[in-house]
């Protein structure tokens, strides 16, 4: 049995291997100038598009409340919401195309875990991603609304994003995984993306939702990753984020419980087979 200093010895070189593959990442996220710049003008668009929706239903009004948000919060809402949906990396055709290509058999010989190694990856794009598309999204919406004044809901916002791009991570590993059984993950992922922007509340707070609707989005995943950080941006309570945070934690648990199990079914699987 493997002694407690020798296991504090593997979880630091795991975290070392880690950060170095964050490194790479972050670094490489660096050299694609083009794409930011498209994914910038995207966000531009959008959150134009949204404010002149909004700003309609709100009569032009901006002391006026619709299920708890102004038009100011309702804007500054949506800034969070995009950065974290246009945070995530294409995890599901990544490890697709590694499946299909052979290129998972060198990973996998490798000294890190495979889903180890794309969580680092992962997170070091996303957290990339994020700050760059929260800093233009939030530009846009100073000038569309006025700055934001939202207090501690800032550090809510960082604290509860960290567990948001972590369970987007699991959602989109389950789906990716599923390439060791079927060859096309695209068909999931969209599906995965629609939920995201639908019952996650990323298009829509689910405060304004049915609330028969609501009380579904309670008992799933995709509230955690979007509508509880973006809520606690706009609106700060101490009680409420507490109360996310042991949500997300428990979501956390759980998906990754189900990533484990596909993973050492579907690596038996290619082991099975001569992969």
């Amino acid at each position: 049995m493997m002694s407690f200093r020798g296991r504090m010895a593997r979880y630091a070189a795991s975290g070392s291997k880690g950060i170095a593959v964050g490194r790479i990442a972050w670094r490489q996220q660096l050299a694609y100038k083009t794409d930011l710049l498209l994914r910038a003008s995207f966000l531009l668009l959008i959150l134009f598009v949204f404010e002149q929706l909004w700003s309609a239903a709100y009569g032009g009004d901006t002391s006026k409340v619709i299920g708890g948000f102004t038009l100011k919060q309702i804007v500054w809402y949506l800034v969070f919401t995009e950065a974290l949906t246009l945070a995530v990396p294409p995890l599901a055709a990544r490890i697709e195309e590694e499946v299909k290509n052979g290129e998972i058999a060198v990973r996998l010989t490798r000294p890190m875990s495979y889903v180890g190694y794309h969580y680092a990856s992962y997170m070091a794009e996303a957290a990339f991603r994020f700050f760059v598309h929260l800093a233009v999204g939030g530009l846009i919406a100073w000038a569309l609304v006025g700055a934001p004044a939202f207090g501690a809901g800032w550090a809510d916002l960082l604290l509860l994003s960290a567990g948001a791009l972590s369970i987007l991570f699991l959602l989109h590993a389950i789906v990716a995984l599923s390439a060791f059984w079927v060859e096309e993950t695209s068909g999931m992922s969209f599906v995965l993306n629609k939920l995201q922007f639908t019952v996650g509340g990323m298009l829509l707070p689910l405060d304004l939702m049915p609330e028969w609707l609501q009380r579904i989005c309670a008992w799933l995943p995709f509230q955690a990753a979007l509508y509880f950080p973006a809520r606690a941006g706009v609106q700060a309570h101490s009680a409420d984020v507490l109360r996310d945070l042991a949500i997300q934690i428990g979501w956390l648990i759980a998906l990754a419980a189900i990533v484990t199990w596909i993973y050492r079914r579907g690596v038996g699987k290619l082991h099975v087979n001569g992969g």
